[in-house]
């Protein structure tokens, strides 16, 4: 009497294939998951972290770089970013520094992705007022553009006074000193007529 002995089934090639596609479909998706799962985790650190973010700090990411600033009145000015302050910035161009206030500016090219906080309460808290009145302690020649919406006037003078939210400025012929005899008027501007301050670089003086 004959015992039949059941051998076991061999997995063919097409059956291994099989279930080798099954495996990689399903580690392909488990991946994906993680992926979509991650890059939803980083949009929405992201998002919170932008939330708090303020332009000052936007701008400090970008000191150092060369920017565009076009002014509401229709003014672009171009220099090297060296100062973000509370509400007003400072570039350098070739030969002058131009102090812009926030409000003034329409649009900025070339800031980047960046952002940088200010650690130092003191430098944070530089404002435009500050900057206003180092200038005419020094008495520093400058040319001022005002202006808005509808156009800009430029006038050449020197800061005489600098209130809580105006400038007194001694108004001179362009390249005249600030003497008595020199001054045609003293014209008083509010902070918020200010497009552009400029003033020649230190080494040039």
């Amino acid at each position: 009497m004959k015992i039949r002995v059941d051998q076991p089934a061999v997995e063919s090639y097409a059956d291994r294939m099989r279930w080798d596609s099954l495996f990689n479909d399903m580690e392909s998706q488990f991946a994906e998951a993680d992926r979509l799962s991650l890059d939803a985790e980083i949009n929405e650190r992201t998002r919170i972290d932008m939330v708090n973010v303020e332009f000052a700090d936007r701008l400090r990411g970008a000191l150092g770089c060369r920017l565009g600033v076009h002014l509401a009145c229709g003014e672009v000015f171009h220099g090297t970013l060296s100062h973000a302050g509370a509400d007003a910035m400072v570039l350098d161009e070739d030969h002058h520094q131009v102090l812009i206030p926030y409000a003034a500016a329409l649009r900025y090219v070339g800031m980047g992705r960046w952002s940088q906080p200010e650690a130092s309460p003191v430098r944070r808290a530089i404002g435009l007022a500050h900057s206003l009145r180092a200038l005419a302690r020094d008495r520093t020649e400058l040319s001022v553009t005002l202006g808005n919406g509808a156009g800009s006037v430029r006038m050449e003078g020197v800061i005489d006074r600098v209130g809580k939210d105006f400038i007194d400025l001694a108004v001179v012929a362009a390249g005249e000193a600030r003497r008595s005899s020199q001054v045609s008027q003293v014209s008083t501007v509010p902070f918020p007529a200010l497009a552009a301050v400029r003033s020649r670089r230190i080494h040039d003086i």
